[in-house]
């Protein structure tokens, strides 16, 4: 399959607070917010939704089409991007601002407190997809990942000109856009993907039940965090698919783009949506277990052993043809 992944390109600068954020928090003083938190380390790491996917499709074997705006201070990241695999050849270059950037910290329990300075990222509305097709010889599936909103309606419209099957995977841009705007994106997608507070809040902004989301999309996939999967198609009984156990808790940021790579390149390999889902969740534990979203590497014995333990022997002997990743 050839999947163009739009969306942001960002580096991730990540810091841990030993404590937790709750304790802070006053619920009748929230709207008088002030707060502080001193942290004893900083991290800074590739990221950004599209890269994020694309990477993890490249180490998993399959040559993912990133499509999205960055700065003149892309060239290192991108020789990374291209060394996994990744097809950057569609990223804009932007002459005057600098590559978006993600600002986060997470405290003892996992929760995160987050800003997100888009940059360059304002510029992917001036890129058109017709000639990213033109150039890899169509487009099974375009993903419309967070990104300029104004970038992923653009996207979206296209999409539907052009007969190219989309998924939707607004994720934080949720809480910034309208309901109109989320309609637009979400209708007639082949995937929507969500977790469950973002399925709760599109169903609140654009109106419509889940019932009636259910007729607007192909398959709907709502990750729930340590309760595993939800996988609905129109017509088709419900598939839930639990979470593999992870070595240790690291940092949850990427968790979700991990699974949409996993998810993604299972499908391309032509497995069920269930095994894909499964793939999905087993390198989204990878990323748990490591700080950075593009820090993990996959060996592939290790890789179907740990494959094996989760999801059954038969599972790793179906996913085992397909995987390309280094043997160790």
């Amino acid at each position: 399959m050839r999947i163009a992944l739009t969306g942001s390109i960002a580096t991730d600068h990540l810091m841990t607070y030993k404590g937790r954020f709750a304790d802070s928090l006053v619920v009748d003083q929230l709207d008088k917010i002030a707060l502080s938190f001193l942290v004893e380390d900083l991290e800074i790491h590739r990221g950004g939704v599209a890269a994020n996917i694309a990477f993890g499709m490249a180490n998993l074997g399959q040559q993912p089409i990133l499509v999205g705006a960055a700065g003149e201070d892309f060239a290192e990241y991108r020789s990374w991007l291209e060394r996994h695999g990744v097809d950057c050849e569609s990223v804009h270059i932007s002459e005057t601002r600098h590559t978006a950037r993600f600002v986060c910290t997470t405290d003892e329990h996992m929760a995160q407190i987050a800003t997100f300075y888009a940059g360059a990222m304002s510029e992917a509305r001036e890129i058109e997809l017709g000639p990213v097709a033109t150039r890899v010889g169509g487009l099974d599936l375009a993903v419309i990942s967070s990104n300029d909103p104004e970038a992923m309606l653009r996207h979206t419209e296209e999409c539907r000109t052009r007969k190219i099957p989309f998924a939707a995977d607004p994720s934080q841009q949720l809480a910034f856009m309208d309901g109109e705007s989320i309609r637009e994106l979400v209708d007639g997608a082949t995937f929507l993907f969500t977790n469950e507070y973002e399925a709760a809040l599109t169903e609140q902004k654009t109106g419509w039940s889940s019932e009636d989301i259910a007729k607007r999309v192909q398959t709907r996939v709502i990750t729930k965090g340590k309760n595993g999967v939800l996988i609905a198609t129109l017509g088709e009984s419900p598939i839930e698919v639990t979470i593999a156990n992870e070595v240790r808790k690291a940092d949850p940021t990427g968790v979700g783009d991990a699974f949409r790579a996993g998810f993604l390149t299972g499908l391309s390999w032509g497995l069920s949506q269930e095994r894909s889902a499964q793939v999905g969740s087993m390198l989204a534990t990878y990323v748990v277990e490591t700080v950075g979203t593009q820090e993990y590497e996959l060996g592939r014995g290790r890789f179907l052993e740990r494959f094996a333990q989760a999801y059954g022997a038969d599972g790793s002997s179906e996913v085992e043809p397909h995987l390309t990743c280094p043997r160790p």
